[in-house]
């Protein structure tokens, strides 16, 4: 367990910080960006869930999604296959995690609609604040599939399928909370020329 006495610790002032390893990189460097960025989706599924108190299992799902995100930062914190930490043993994503969200899709989906057109971002609060996580979910799949074709980087297969699958269970559960898709904003092709 993390123990947090004093949160500024002045050893970042130089433009770096340290890996789950002890290694010191650039702020910006791509790893870094990768799980700076599953940061924010998580933040952003914080500020959907102040919307989702009234649908009590989608929101235990974002609850349990919130504690995986840290896993997958956890991961990606940890360069290598069998990278170790100071406190010894890797944490990272597990396949039964990936498995759990294609389930947790398919119950949601189970009371949608099939789509005829593209959804707009928007309708309800819960399903404009989950689409908001859903593109910053997608802009860290991006870096994170980017990371994983980098020379001398690895990234676990079990990460890169939890953010792809994410960002469809967050589609999903967007719809879902839009009246199980009644109250989709659908997108209309060439409306206004």
């Amino acid at each position: 367990m993390v123990v947090l006495n004093r949160i500024y610790t002045r050893t970042g002032d130089d433009g770096t910080t340290a890996l789950g390893t002890g290694e010191r990189r650039k702020k910006h460097d791509l790893r870094i960006a990768a799980y700076g960025t599953v940061d924010e989706t998580n933040a952003a599924l914080g500020m959907a869930r102040l919307y989702t108190a009234d649908a009590p299992d989608l929101d235990a799902m974002l609850g349990r999604i919130q504690n995986d995100l840290f896993d997958l930062g956890a991961d990606l914190c940890m360069p290598g296959e069998a990278g170790k930490g100071p406190g010894g043993a890797r944490l990272a994503v597990t396949a039964e995690q990936v498995a759990r969200l294609e389930r947790e899709i398919d119950t949601l989906n189970a009371d949608l609609a099939p789509l005829r057109s593209f959804v707009l971002p928007g309708g309800s609060p819960a399903a404009a604040a989950l689409h908001v996580a859903r593109t910053v979910c997608r802009r860290a799949e991006r870096l994170i599939a980017e990371l994983a074709d980098r020379p001398g980087e690895t990234v676990s297969g079990p990460a890169l399928h939890y953010v792809n699958r994410l960002s469809d269970f967050l589609f999903v559960a967007a719809r879902w909370a839009n009246g199980r898709g009644a109250g989709d904003v659908l997108w209309q092709p060439g409306q206004n020329r």
